[in-house]
């Protein structure tokens, strides 16, 4: 009879224990802090202000946005992997090319995979430009005028950026010392734009969603994609340089999303499966993604697997290319 009764006993207080851990786990039971490895009012920061407000009412609670800028993405990195795992601080980032560059050219610590990616939000392949007011009407013509006079040119990108890597591979394709450009790297792409947008260079090569805000000021000459891009005008790069005879690869361009560390989605796989879940029903509703479009913010669903393999093939490109950019 005790040992029946202490057996029940021992029944009642297992699962007792599980229904109050069950409880005592709920996630999210508090606020989350989601933390931008930018500036206010640079793009990452605006894709996450523009989308927290719809991921909390999902979540179903709180979200707190705080900005860690600097040392190109780098500090808010590190600020995340210091966390605890528990799934209370989320990044928020253009991953490529910053991640990448970090590793193999910024003295980072931290690896690819110790990432947990979970969307790729919005992606902005660079555009190669000039001024309005510039002589030069097209990519052959400004790629002559940089051979013919070498360093009469100014090209302004962000540092370790696709456009940085753009700006080199296309003077190795037309077999032009890199010497013969003024390549002018600012840390930011706000800097960069502003000094096209200023006439203060002779070209850029910037991502083309993010330099919206300045499209009056700018004269498009391709666009770094197999397509071109009808709201810029502007032909594939490769179309563009059809009349040189010469070719250059293409990189997949700025990649902003959110992630988590990987030490999170290994210790808490059901609550990283929420979080995604989280981010999907936010990204994928009509209604948000009209709102996104409205305010040109990016409003694509990838997901974790897709991300993932985005990532690993872009460090791949940037090790295979890392030398031109020294």
């Amino acid at each position: 009879m005790f040992r029946k009764t202490f057996t029940l006993l021992s029944v009642l207080a297992v699962a007792s224990f599980m229904a109050f851990s069950a409880i005592a786990d709920t996630y999210p039971n508090r606020p989350v802090t989601m933390v931008v490895g930018f500036g206010i009012g640079g793009s990452a920061d605006r894709m996450t202000r523009s989308t927290v407000t719809f991921l909390s009412d999902a979540l179903g609670v709180p979200i707190k946005v705080i900005n860690k800028k600097g040392a190109g993405t780098m500090i808010a990195n590190n600020y995340l992997l210091r966390q605890p795992a528990d799934g209370y601080t989320i990044l928020a980032s253009t991953f490529n090319p910053y991640i990448p560059v970090n590793i193999l050219m910024g003295g980072a610590k931290y690896r690819v995979e110790d990432f947990a990616f979970i969307n790729a939000q919005w992606f902005d392949r660079d555009v190669i430009v000039v001024h309005k007011d510039s002589p030069h009407n097209s990519l052959p013509e400004l790629l002559k005028a940089i051979k013919k006079n070498p360093k009469t040119i100014s090209c302004s990108v962000l540092q370790g950026s696709n456009g940085h890597l753009m700006a080199v591979l296309l003077l190795k394709a037309y077999n032009i010392p890199q010497e013969s450009l003024n390549l002018v790297t600012y840390q930011s792409g706000g800097k960069a734009r502003s000094a096209i947008a200023g006439n203060q260079v002779t070209m850029a090569i910037v991502g083309a969603e993010g330099s919206a805000g300045i499209k009056e000021y700018l004269k498009p000459l391709a666009y770094v994609s197999d397509k071109d891009n009808k709201a810029w005008k502007a032909p594939a790069v490769n179309k563009a340089l059809q009349p040189l005879g010469i070719e250059v690869p293409l990189l997949s361009g700025s990649v902003r999303g959110f992630a988590v560390s990987r030490a999170f989605r290994e210790k808490h796989p059901e609550r990283f499966d929420k979080l995604v879940q989280a981010f999907k029903t936010t990204v994928t509703n009509k209604d948000v993604k009209k709102f996104l479009k409205r305010v040109n913010i990016g409003h694509e669903w990838t997901g974790p697997d897709e991300l993932d393999r985005i990532m690993a093939e872009n460090y791949n490109r940037y090790v295979d290319y890392k030398d031109l950019l020294k």
